[in-house]
């Protein structure tokens, strides 16, 4: 699996147990807002609702946060107006980063952001320095304790997803953005549970990083999900399983 993809699993995995809910529920809102204001309040035709709505009941959001926080989005109650701005720049080792951000005030979070990649020994680059190294892609993580590795592939590829890897003990199904609903779709009907279900910007080609540089990059990582503002934060690190295991605990 993909440095990223382990990533984005110890992180679904710590926030299951985070104890900075409050924290996760403010991104989750600002998420649920702003799907609802850019595609319409319903989530069945608002694919990025659906997945802000899913990401919220994971995290054990209350149904009535969920609504007035999409309710927000349509107008239909007061609410913040947050602008999309993606961030590029380089981590320790010439790691390539995309930060997404939901901001009310781009001036104080270019400034944050900033400051977190030369903090961790890196530095924000130009528009369009990394985001030609990355190509936007829906991602699914499941434990395989679930399925059996060909009747998965079988369920992925006539729902219309493109391959699944393999790793230890996690599936990774990789299919095209328009692809993603009905992958998804289909092993939600089988009552599959899924780590990580996004569409997200996947690195075309990876970064070994080891050491310090490997420590660095984590903490680049962690410091950005922590940061009010970011949505999302991509990166192309590839970081061995035992060091990803001994950083992260």
């Amino acid at each position: 699996m993909s440095g990223h993809s382990k990533w984005a699993t110890i992180k679904h995995k710590k926030a299951a147990v985070d104890a900075r809910r409050g924290k996760v529920f403010t991104k989750l809102i600002r998420e649920l807002t702003s799907a609802a204001r850019m595609g319409g309040g319903d989530p069945d035709s608002n694919p990025r609702l659906r997945t802000a709505v899913a990401a919220a009941k994971t995290a054990n959001m209350p149904s009535d946060t969920i609504q007035r926080a999409i309710k927000k989005g349509t107008g239909e109650l007061p609410g913040e107006v947050y602008e999309e701005i993606t961030y590029e720049g380089y981590g320790a080792g010439g790691v390539a980063v995309l930060v997404d951000v939901l901001t009310d005030n781009k001036n104080r979070t270019v400034a944050e952001i900033r400051h977190l990649f030369a903090k961790h020994g890196g530095n924000l680059g130009e528009t369009g320095c990394v985001s030609w190294m990355f190509a936007r892609k829906g991602v699914i993580t499941l434990n395989t304790n679930q399925i059996d590795e060909d009747t998965l592939l079988e369920l992925v590829l006539e729902a219309g997803g493109d391959d699944v890897k393999i790793e230890v003990d996690v599936y990774e199904i990789v299919t095209a953005p328009e692809a993603f609903e009905d992958v998804r779709s289909a092993l939600e009907q089988k009552a599959l549970t899924l780590d990580v279900a996004e569409v997200t910007m996947m690195p075309q080609n990876m970064v070994p990083v080891e050491g310090k540089q490997a420590e660095q990059v984590l903490r680049l990582m962690e410091a950005l999900d922590d940061q009010d503002d970011v949505r999302k934060a991509h990166a192309n690190f590839d970081i061995s399983d035992e060091v990803m295991a001994a950083l992260a605990s």
